[in-house]
């Protein structure tokens, strides 16, 4: 991981120092921002709150109740008890299965994506971590930063009010 970052002891700060690189032109994808608590009512603590648990839950739930109803179609198929003129699989005795089977697929969807989207799955890459964070400090920086914007992104954090810039060197990590 190659990374420049500042240490910000306020959020007023952070959120200067986030406006300021994407004024420099830093791309979205590059922008980095961590901090060990919420700050909800900056900008910068909305950053990338967009969330695809609801859709994958959906899916989840729908593979899950198809699942499901397929179980117990299959089965009862595979045993057929003749009752006088009534279907083989029958919609009430296949609606509890296929509902549970429906939950069942929706909750593990989403601590599947809780686990992936809140980092806690193991990572193939480092992550950039700071000490200053355990003492209630915010990190904004940019991770891999391009070539040409390096200077103007240090400067940027600097006029920001930074407590310090740090660089993380591609082979550090």
């Amino acid at each position: 991981m190659n990374a420049i970052y500042g240490v910000y002891a306020e959020p007023a700060s952070a959120q200067r120092a986030v406006e300021g690189l994407r004024a420099a032109g830093l791309p979205e994808t590059s922008l980095l921002v961590l901090s060990a608590e919420p700050w909800g009512e900056y900008e910068f603590g909305a950053y990338r709150r967009h969330s695809r648990m609801p859709w994958l839950a959906a899916c989840g739930g729908f593979l899950g109740g198809v699942v499901g109803f397929a179980l117990v179609a299959g089965t009862q198929q595979s045993w057929p008890l003749r009752t006088g003129g009534m279907p083989i699989v029958t919609l009430w005795s296949a609606g509890i299965i296929t509902y549970e089977m429906t939950m069942l697929g929706a909750i593990l969807a989403t601590v599947l994506t809780l686990f992936v989207s809140s980092r806690l799955w193991p990572a193939r890459q480092p992550r950039l971590t700071d000490p200053a964070l355990a003492d209630g400090f915010i990190v904004v920086g940019a991770s891999e930063p391009p070539d040409h914007l390096r200077a103007e992104i240090e400067r940027r954090l600097r006029e920001a009010g930074s407590e310090g810039i740090k660089t993380v060197p591609g082979s550090a990590c």
